[in-house]
């Protein structure tokens, strides 16, 4: 059976997650002359044409029921040393009933170059196989786990929507319908934005010879009219951006029903129960995206996706901004070094990448292949369990395989600092090895991963896990410690410490703003990349007291959630936490500014004398250093408030910062 009435069926194998199809208007069978789509080498700008030698496998990303998908490294041209995904399909295993045919001679996702769509960077073929190089994202299936670790808002949701709305129309605009959307081919890139996708990992055997599919995807997100097979334009997708919508708002699927019949009835005939903790905007959306009459349908008349734009659930997007990615994702996934394959399924991981030799293909299978500029991996019987987050990265090197250990640099309570040495690169890097029975390092490798690329917070480049120590490997930090710096010069000056103040309360602020508390900043965990004494070199560390605030069901918040839904008990200790980076903050300026801390006089103080000194509140302003440092510093709405026990008496934490950094301004032009 075809898959799509009226439509010119590209195999007997109906195609899944990605279904690249015409619009009726665009395939005729009687009007004059028709072009097959052929398919020519793909070739990146400024780069040679593409081979399978100019590739390096490195891992099975997935595997389906026409082939596999790999993940690659260049070797030759501009872009060598660049990670792909690279799909290998073999042409003897589609049987194909028919060409694509069209007057448009193009190849489909040439044309596709978006920012929230994956790319197609090389495509080229041999007499056995199709070789198609794409973006290779490492969140994997990462949008699906994301609804089950992170307590979305409706904010959040309008969000992906809107980006996911711009991807939608870019396709449509080229005459192509997705329509097979749903979770799974939604990723999430380092940065938190959208990139739709053809990933469907599907774990059949690659050996479908005595196997056909007569229908195709996954029925729950289907629109009626594709159901019903009666034909259908673009707006079968705006169906299925609703039921997306529906998901990922209330958590469950609005037509879902015991079997895959049942199912189909229900979207062709059931009535949807709208849950009424939803916005009377989300509603009215949803209802405009539901109606089972496509023409009626939001997206479908002739200002298409204009009309989802302009609904009042959408007020509050800027639209170009969002198109521009200058719109911050409310959440940034995990992801660690390059060739990290973390939230892809281990079944395929584990296997050796190996592109075997194509079977040898028929006489006219090579001009039966021509028709096709695209196809999808493979087709899923049913959709698979979302894989089990792991927040540690595994790796089947052991550290010792590919560092060599050299001296201590700090040895803690429950961790060893050393240096080492890359074995292939030379590099020097330093590895923090941390005992699991002593600490578990969850919590510290998840925050590295998620904002250890911003300029201030030390780089995680290697997490490896033995069963006893896990082992941070990040950039060495050459320039030692600011607690070193401080002792070497005795005390800094009002210019030095006001920009050492500022770049450290700007990065406390970032963290804060994230939902993340650093709970232990002292001089000896910020530390400089190199000896420049450039305070932007300087690295905040050691994470290992650090939290994510999470709700009471241990689900991350985003900071949308943070500011509008959390308890007030929750607050309350996510308010005490920032209070000690805030007071923390305090006690440095007063070290770098004297060369002393407050509370302690000497190594002959006890910790339970400096603790009675930190309960009671009073330090000095005056005597030795202090008779040199201006008014400035020592004015009690900046530094005296920061250095302040209760909570009750302290200022704002976002006001704190904000002294804090014109405190800094202003010491830097005294």
């Amino acid at each position: 059976d075809s898959c799509r009435p009226g439509v010119a069926p590209l195999s007997d194998y109906c195609l899944t997650h990605v279904d690249l199809e015409f619009p009726h208007d665009l395939i005729t069978q009687d009007e004059g002359p028709v072009k097959e789509i052929s398919i020519t080498h793909l070739v990146k700008e400024g780069s040679e044409k593409a081979d399978p030698e100019q590739f390096d496998f490195r891992k099975v990303l997935g595997q389906g029921s026409f082939g596999k998908v790999f993940l690659v490294k260049k070797l030759t041209g501009p872009d060598a040393g660049q990670l792909y995904a690279m799909k290998v399909l073999k042409k003897a295993t589609l049987k194909v009933r028919d060409r694509v045919r069209t007057k448009m001679e193009r190849d489909i996702l040439v044309e596709v170059n978006h920012p929230f769509i994956v790319r197609l960077h090389y495509a080229f073929q041999t007499e056995g196989k199709l070789y198609l190089i794409l973006d290779f994202l490492r969140g994997g299936d990462l949008f699906t786990r994301l609804s089950k670790e992170v307590m979305f808002t409706e904010e959040d949701v309008k969000f992906y929507l809107a980006e996911l709305a711009l991807a939608l129309d870019h396709l449509h605009g080229l005459g192509i319908i997705y329509r097979d959307l749903k979770p799974e081919n939604i990723l999430l890139d380092e940065q938190g934005h959208i990139k739709l996708t053809d990933f469907g990992l599907s774990k059949e055997s690659i050996d479908h010879e005595n196997k056909a599919y007569s229908f195709c995807g996954t029925v729950e997100y289907m629109a009626p009219e594709v159901v019903n097979r009666r034909g259908h334009t673009h707006s079968a997708d705006w169906w299925s951006y609703g039921v997306l919508m529906f998901e990922m708002l209330t958590g469950m699927l609005p037509f879902q029903g015991k079997d895959r019949k049942e199912t189909m009835t229900m979207i062709l005939k059931a009535k949807l129960g709208m849950p009424q903790f939803l916005s009377s905007e989300a509603q009215s959306l949803l209802r405009n995206l539901f109606k089972r009459n496509p023409g009626n349908r939001l997206g479908a008349g002739p200002d298409g996706v204009e009309e989802i734009k302009r609904h009042p659930f959408f007020s509050t997007i800027d639209w170009n901004k969002l198109f521009r990615r200058e719109v911050t994702p409310p959440f940034k996934p995990a992801s660690g070094r390059p060739d990290d394959t973390i939230y892809f399924d281990s079944e395929f991981t584990a296997k050796t990448p190996r592109d075997s030799p194509g079977v040898p293909p028929s006489a006219n299978a090579h001009q039966l292949f021509r028709g096709f500029s695209f196809v999808a991996t493979g087709a899923e019987m049913e959709s698979q369990p979302p894989i089990q987050t792991s927040t540690s990265i595994s790796s089947v090197l052991q550290f010792s395989d590919v560092y060599d250990v050299k001296e201590d640099i700090g040895v803690g309570s429950y961790s060893i600092c050393k240096r080492c040495v890359h074995k292939t690169s030379g590099m020097e890097h330093a590895v923090k090895i941390i005992n699991k029975e002593k600490r578990d390092p969850a919590e510290e490798v998840e925050i590295l991963l998620r904002y250890g690329q911003h300029p201030n917070i030390i780089t995680l480049k290697d997490v490896y896990d033995d069963g006893q120590s896990v082992y941070l490997v990040t950039e060495l930090m050459k320039g030692g410690e600011l607690l070193d710096k401080i002792l070497r010069q005795k005390f800094f000056s009002e210019r030095e410490a006001s920009a050492v103040l500022h770049t450290i309360a700007k990065t406390v602020d970032y963290l804060h703003v994230q939902g993340v508390v650093h709970r232990d900043l002292k001089p000896s965990n910020i530390l400089y990349v190199d000896e420049s004494g450039n305070p932007e070199s300087i690295r905040i560390c050691d994470f290992g007291f650090a939290k994510q605030l999470r709700a009471e069901n241990g689900l991350l918040m985003t900071p949308c959630y943070t500011a509008n839904f959390v308890a007030p008990e929750v607050l309350k200790k996510q308010g005490y936490d920032e209070a000690c980076d805030i007071w923390s903050l305090g006690v440095l300026l007063y070290t770098m500014l004297t060369g002393f801390t407050p509370f302690a006089n000497g190594p002959e103080d006890t910790p339970e004398e400096i603790l009675a000194r930190i309960g009671s509140g009073k330090f000095s302003l005056s005597g030795g250093y202090w008779n040199s440092v201006s008014n400035g510093a020592k004015v009690p709405d900046s530094l005296t408030r920061s250095i302040t026990l209760s909570l009750a008496q302290s200022l704002s934490l976002s006001l704190s910062l904000s002294l804090s950094l014109s405190l800094a301004h202003s010491l830097s032009h005294s």
